[in-house]
């Protein structure tokens, strides 16, 4: 078999009812910017990708989209639905992270401090999950 050719991560997407909403909601809670915005034709959305540093990610806006189930806003019960349920971020200290969140008014759907791991969830302006993980104390940067 021909060895498969290596690969790094890209980007994210989130689909989102308010383009501009959340293009203002992703730069003022997580400083995210905007790389540059298009229109797929065969999607009939709306695009925007943004980025923070090395991260990219993409906010769809299709009309007539249906909202998200309410049961996809609460992490516990999102996992209860087959399918992709978020992307999560690197953070060098949770408190830290949970503090300047709280400063923003961000909406913070779950916190973990378990013996496996620290972190939490946020709410974005449209009500998807993103995961932000405390790196341990011993791990590598890749890790």
């Amino acid at each position: 078999m021909t060895p498969l050719p290596s690969f790094t991560f890209h980007h994210g997407g989130v689909s989102v009812p308010d383009l501009d909403a959340a293009i203002a909601w992703y730069h003022e809670v997580l400083g995210f910017e905007v790389e540059q915005r298009f229109f797929i034709d065969a999607a009939n959305a709306s695009v925007a990708m943004i980025r923070n540093g090395a991260l990219r990610f993409e906010l769809f806006e299709v009309a007539g989209a249906a909202p998200l189930p309410a049961e996809r806003r609460h992490p516990p019960s999102d996992l209860m639905t087959h399918g992709n349920k978020h992307v999560a971020f690197q953070i060098e200290d949770l408190e830290t992270f949970l503090n300047a969140l709280r400063e923003r008014d961000a909406d913070i759907a779950m916190v973990v401090r378990e013996s496996f791991g620290r972190g939490c969830f946020v709410r974005d302006c449209a009500g998807n999950l993103i995961e932000f993980v405390e790196a341990p104390a011993n791990a590598s940067p890749d890790v």
